[in-house]
């Protein structure tokens, strides 16, 4: 595939994303940056939503994933429905009834200022590590398939990736993020269908989902070794629990419930999300079975997240479905990367600074613009830093790793405020945040080492557990 048509593809994707950013943008300010004015549309946030939640490294990974793990992920798959109905049910009540901007001030109310700062700060150092994975990923991709073309250094398209996102967003915030992303859902999701298409014919596969049933792939439900990372419970209440802390706790993810009109919007927003995000991840992990036996079939040596990238640009499935790929991974990837930005600056904006309580407007507007361009520069370095770490690593597995680790400490403070009436004092909570990763990483490599036990994704529980008997312990 000509490097130039990829060009040319990217061009006019981000002129349609500056266009809505110029629509969307006009008259803009903090509120409008923040929250929308609370008028976004239940069914667009919704379906914005499935593009953010999956990612590039959904695209990417989760096909790669099949070959050693069969459909297992879909366990964890069927966990995210039990959280994402305790977001419905449980969180978003409350937010509403708090009318939050950053639903980190909830912690502030409940515990103190400290226990507030914490909880911010968590969620920016899990946000800015998750959003330069993905980008990591999908800057790779470009890389390896246009800018080396060009003799374009890593660095260099790694900041014009940052660049594009902080020009159509610096504006609008998350009032044209809820647009854009629904735009790139679509985008994501014709790709992925056109990439089914595409294999199934070469393949000469009448029916895709009897071919999915009858592989040796499509394996889903492991019940066999209670000590295997795969064993169903475990991936199933991760999954729950995952769904939980990375979007009900998450700012990025809650910032765009949050503009809807009202609870009840909120709500739907969250029932038809999940049943949509349900089926189109299992269409993922059916494309995964599909390109892993196309691989073998016709000698492709392409594994894990080069799987895809390499049958959809370097094999015989034509140039459309090429393109197809390519607008369905920067789709995917950005979808994810502008909200992230966004909700960084929100956080540390709101959290942080608290902008909307010593400032003037104008003042705020000036800071929150500062601020943006601040995160911008740290998603580049963070995402240069990752290039010497994890080139050779699946993507996601490490990023559900490193949200164990980050969001447990979230998940115990919000499971403490809201399931008992005690409180703690408040000066201890962020030592207590910071034992319980460590703690976590010593019980989980321990029991690896000497037990066999795995806990795989479940560090997240145990994490949280901890944190919630810590707080318990310094309690007053």
């Amino acid at each position: 595939m000509q490097p130039l048509y990829i060009l040319l593809l990217i061009v006019a994707y981000f002129s349609v994303l500056i266009f809505i950013s110029y629509i969307t943008g006009k008259s803009a300010d903090n509120k409008t940056f923040f929250k929308a004015n609370n008028s976004s549309p239940w069914y667009l946030v919704a379906f914005g939503m499935i593009g953010a939640s999956l990612s590039g490294v959904t695209f990417i990974s989760v096909p790669g994933w099949i070959e050693a793990q069969s459909m297992s992920y879909f366990q964890m798959v069927l966990g995210y429905v039990l959280g994402y109905a305790v977001i419905g049910l449980v969180l978003l009540p409350l937010y509403y009834k708090l009318n939050l901007t950053s639903i980190y001030s909830y912690l502030d109310d409940r515990f103190g200022n400290y226990s507030y700062k914490t909880g911010a700060s968590f969620f920016l150092l899990s946000r800015v590590v998750g959003a330069a994975f993905r980008l990591f990923l999908v800057a790779n991709v470009l890389q390896v398939i246009l800018f080396d073309a060009y003799g374009i250094p890593f660095w260099v398209t790694v900041s014009i990736t940052i660049l594009l996102i902080w020009l159509y967003t610096f504006k609008g915030g998350i009032k044209t993020i809820v647009w854009t992303d629904t735009l790139q859902t679509l985008f994501m999701l014709v790709a992925v269908g056109v990439c089914i298409y595409t294999i199934s014919g070469e393949m000469e596969i009448d029916n895709l989902f009897t071919y999915v049933a009858d592989s040796e792939l499509s394996k889903t439900f492991f019940f066999e070794d209670v000590n295997a990372g795969n064993y169903f419970w475990k991936q199933f209440l991760s999954g729950a629990f995952i769904a939980v802390v990375m979007t009900g706790l998450d700012q990025d993810m809650m910032q765009k419930n949050l503009t809807c009109r009202n609870l009840k919007d909120a709500q739907k927003n969250m029932f038809w999300f999940t049943i949509v995000l349900v089926i189109v991840n299992f269409f993922f992990l059916a494309l995964g079975v599909l390109l892993t036996d196309y691989a073998q079939q016709n000698g492709i040596d392409a594994h894990k997240d080069q799987l895809f990238p390499i049958i959809a640009t370097q094999g015989n499935l034509g140039l459309a479905t090429a393109l197809f790929f390519l607008l369905g991974l920067i789709a995917a990837a950005y979808s994810s990367a502008d909200s992230a930005l966004t909700s960084l600056t929100t956080s540390f904006s709101i959290d942080i600074l608290e902008i909307d309580k010593k400032k003037e407007k104008n003042e705020q507007e000036k800071i929150r613009k500062k601020i943006h361009i601040m995160f911008s520069f740290i998603l580049i370095a963070t995402i240069l830093i990752f290039k010497y770490f994890i080139a050779d690593a699946s993507v996601i597995a490490k990023i559900f790793t490193f949200a164990g680790y980050t969001y447990g400490p979230l998940l115990g403070l919000y499971a403490f405020g809201m399931f008992t009436k005690m409180n703690v004092k408040d000066k201890i909570v962020p030592a207590i945040c910071f034992i319980a990763p460590v703690l976590t990483f010593v019980i989980s490599y321990y029991s690896k080492e000497k037990l066999g036990f795995d806990f795989g994704f479940f560090v997240l529980v145990l994490n949280g557990a901890l944190t919630f008997i810590g707080l318990y312990l310094i309690k007053k």
